[in-house]
């Protein structure tokens, strides 16, 4: 994600937008990684967890998988009912605006969605939300492609999208997540309640074909609010520089989890 001028739990537009295809983003994004979900689960006092901007409900349906009651809050009224009809429970609401209604939970879990959500604020429901023992765990994960390929998405995006955030970088790599990582860490210390945040990490690799990563694309933050004919240019110049690495192509991916236990 590039970098913003602006505080991303501030940008509705933004974190509203991806539910434009939910079907789409569904289908499209990358699962977690299972060691991920088991090391929460392990480390969390019991299995009743809230999953945080769940969107169409990727991470909740893991955590369903791993013997998890799940709630999701999302406040966009299409991710929810897709999620829903795919048999999750789900609240439509932000976070920082969500009513628990005396309810607690054992974690409270959020996969790339924090940056949508006051560090703060949301930080200081979920410690109201929490057991005491509770796990508050914020995760996102990275793209890392070669350097040459990353280059070659950007330069599409710098011809593409001139103006556009994007152009400076369609591909940052984890030194471009650290400010969302230091905002969560940040917003647990002073929103109280908390114990020291840690960062977990966990790297993986996945193969793409060009049609894959075209159909990932799209579901990126923002791309939807770009008109048609700019989103076809930018997919079509994206497919020419898979295609010139032969059609296929490995992403690394590094995910990494703030996380702090409620005292």
């Amino acid at each position: 994600m590039p970098t913003m001028p602006f505080e991303s739990h501030e940008a509705r537009h933004l974190a509203e937008s991806f539910g434009a295809d939910p079907e789409r983003y569904d289908r499209a994004r990358p699962r977690y990684p299972e060691a991920l979900v088991e090391r929460i689960v392990a480390a969390s006092p019991g299995r009743e967890v809230v999953d945080v901007g769940c969107g169409t409900g990727i991470a909740a349906r893991q955590f369903r998988a791993a013997g998890c009651a799940v709630l999701g809050v999302e406040p966009d009224a299409r991710m929810a009912a897709w999620a829903r009809r795919h048999g999750l429970e789900v609240e439509v609401a932000t976070f920082e605006e969500w009513e628990p209604a005396g309810r607690t939970f054992d974690a409270v879990a959020a996969g790339m969605a924090w940056h949508w959500v006051d560090p703060v604020a949301g930080a200081a429901k979920a410690a109201r939300v929490l057991r005491p023992g509770g796990r508050l765990a914020l995760f996102w994960y990275v793209f890392q492609p070669s350097s040459d390929l990353a280059e070659a998405f950007s330069a599409v995006y710098r011809r593409v999208l001139p103006d556009s955030p994007f152009a400076k970088g369609a591909m940052p790599g984890l030194d471009a997540y650290s400010a969302f990582l230091t905002k969560a860490t940040e917003g647990m210390r002073q929103a109280g309640g908390f114990g020291e945040p840690e960062q977990w990490r966990f790297d993986r690799d996945r193969s793409y074909t060009r049609d894959e990563w075209l159909e990932f694309v799209p579901t990126s933050g923002g791309h939807h609010l770009f008109p048609p004919d700019v989103r076809e240019e930018l997919l079509a110049g994206i497919g020419a520089a898979v295609d010139a690495v032969g059609g296929s192509f490995t992403m690394h991916f590094t995910t990494v989890a703030v996380t702090a236990v409620r005292g």
